[in-house]
């Protein structure tokens, strides 16, 4: 089940973000600013039984929009519910705007397929984007269909 995240939810967030993106996880603060710019904002949860399994965010204004972070536990991944929040956050922004970016590890190829079934395409490379690790970021850039 999707719906959107609450500050209720911050504390599983923030497991999921040290489970899945350590060391270049986002703080706790950046998710709470995060969820207080309702205007252009757009953050879910996928929960099974009650318990957060998954999380995602789209930052969209009226030009482009940028799929700020997704991430799915570990025991979870390879069973959709990374692409089913893909495709909602996909669908809030074809509603806003024409375009969609996204930057993702370049050592995710998993995510960077994920990525290319729906539309995306490798528009860049930023050097050392993720931080403290220093891991390259693949962009990518989606048009609306």
């Amino acid at each position: 089940m999707l719906r959107p995240m609450q500050r209720a939810d911050l504390g599983r967030v923030m497991e999921l973000e040290e489970e899945l993106f350590a060391p270049d996880t986002w703080t706790l603060a950046m998710y709470r600013e995060e969820l207080a710019l309702t205007d252009t904002r757009h953050y879910l949860v996928a929960e099974d039984d009650g318990t957060v399994v998954g999380y995602a965010g789209l930052i969209a204004y009226d030009d482009e929009a940028h799929v700020a972070t997704i991430g799915v536990t570990a025991s979870r991944q390879g069973e959709g519910t990374g692409a089913l929040l893909l495709d909602a956050l996909l669908a809030e922004a074809d509603r806003r705007s024409p375009v969609v970016l996204l930057e993702v590890r370049a050592d995710n190829e998993h995510a960077q397929e994920l990525y290319r079934r729906r539309g995306f395409a490798e528009i860049g490379r930023r050097r050392g984007y993720y931080q403290p690790s220093g891991t390259d970021a693949v962009v990518m850039r989606r048009e609306k269909p």
